[in-house]
C-alpha cells in the first residue's frame, strides 16, 4: 500500500497510507501516540486494524454497504505537497470523490477532503465533506482513533462525567457517573452530545496525558475489545488489547445534512500535554 510521510520542526512525523487515508504512525520526540496492530491486514480490501480509519458515510452497521462505510476502505489521492502554515505547522491533503462503485451502494454525488496537519506538540485531523451534487444527502462520520496505551490496566479516561451513553455491550442507555473511567472489561460505549475536551492519562511518565479537542464532532466512541474478543480478532493479536484506547470523535447519534452546494468541516486535535498542568 502506498504510504506517505512528512515532519515538522519540532520533533514530530506522521504516516498516512492512502488505502482509506488512514493515519498509521504519529510521532513526537520518537515516541509512538497512535497504536497500529503488528497483525494489521495491508491488502486494499480489509480496513486497517489500527490509526485513525475514516468512518464515512455511516457509522456501524450498514444496510447499503460495509460496516462504517466506504471511506475507510477506498483509495485516496494526495493532493498536496507538505505545506507550511502559522507557528510551525505542516499539513498534506488527501481527497477521494464519488465514483461507480461509491454510487452502486451510496448514490450521491460527494467530495471529501481530509487535511493532516503537525504543530509542535499536536495533531489535527479535518475531514471536510462537500455536497457536489444536486440534491441534498445525509450522514454519519467519526474518527476512529486507537490510541497507544502503554498499559490499559494504568490508564484512565476524563471528560464524559455527566454524559448520556448507550452500551454496545451491555445494552441500554445510562449517564456517566464517574469522573475517571477505567477499562477493564469488554468496553463499547457511544457518548453524545459531550462539552469540551477528553482527556487521556496515563500513570506511565513517557506518554503522560493526551488531550482530545473536537470542532463538530459532537459524541465520543469509547471501545476496548478486551481479552476474549481480541482472541477472536485475527488481525489484533491476543495481549494487545492492553496497549490500545479507541477514543473516537464522531457525528453519529444525529445524521448531519448537507443541502446541495453546501459543504462541512469536521476536525480533532490531539494534543501531547507531558509535563504540562491539566485540568481534568
Amino acid at each position: 500500500m502506498p504510504t506517505v510521510s512528512f515532519k515538522n520542526d519540532t520533533g514530530s512525523e506522521v504516516t498516512v497510507n492512502l488505502f482509506g487515508a488512514t493515519v498509521t504512525s504519529w510521532k513526537h520526540e520518537g515516541e509512538e501516540f497512535l497504536f497500529c496492530s503488528k497483525q494489521a491486514v495491508f491488502d486494499d480490501k480489509k480496513a486497517i486494524r489500527g490509526g485513525i480509519p475514516i468512518v464515512f458515510p455511516q457509522f456501524g452497521p450498514w444496510d447499503l454497504g460495509p460496516q462504517h462505510g466506504f471511506a475507510r476502505i477506498k483509495m485516496w489521492k494526495q493532493t498536496s505537497e507538505a505545506h507550511h502554515g502559522d507557528n510551525g505547522a505542516v499539513s498534506m491533503d488527501f481527497a477521494l470523490e464519488d465514483d461507480d462503485e461509491t454510487r452502486k451502494m451510496w448514490n450521491k454525488q460527494f467530495k471529501l477532503v481530509y487535511t493532516v496537519t503537525l504543530m509542535q506538540n499536536t495533531l489535527e485531523t479535518a475531514l471536510t465533506v462537500h455536497n457536489t451534487g444536486d440534491t441534498e444527502f445525509d450522514f454519519t462520520t467519526l474518527l476512529h482513533t486507537y490510541m497507544r496505551v502503554e498499559d490499559i490496566y494504568q490508564t484512565s479516561l476524563h471528560g464524559l462525567e455527566g454524559c448520556t451513553f448507550s452500551d454496545k455491550v451491555n445494552g441500554g442507555e445510562h449517564v456517566e457517573d464517574r469522573a475517571s473511567i477505567i477499562i477493564n472489561q469488554n468496553y463499547d460505549r457511544v457518548y453524545v452530545n459531550v462539552d469540551g475536551p477528553v482527556n487521556i492519562c496515563q500513570d506511565i511518565q513517557t506518554l503522560g496525558t493526551l488531550r482530545i479537542e473536537r470542532n463538530n464532532l459532537p459524541d465520543v466512541v469509547v471501545w476496548n475489545p478486551w481479552q476474549e474478543k481480541a482472541k477472536a480478532m485475527a488481525d489484533l493479536a491476543d495481549s494487545e488489547y492492553v496497549e490500545m484506547l479507541c477514543v473516537e470523535a464522531g457525528a453519529v447519534s444525529s445524521p448531519v445534512v448537507l443541502k446541495s452546494g453546501e459543504q462541512k468541516t469536521f476536525s480533532q486535535r490531539l494534543i501531547i500535554c507531558r509535563g504540562q498542568q491539566v485540568t481534568l
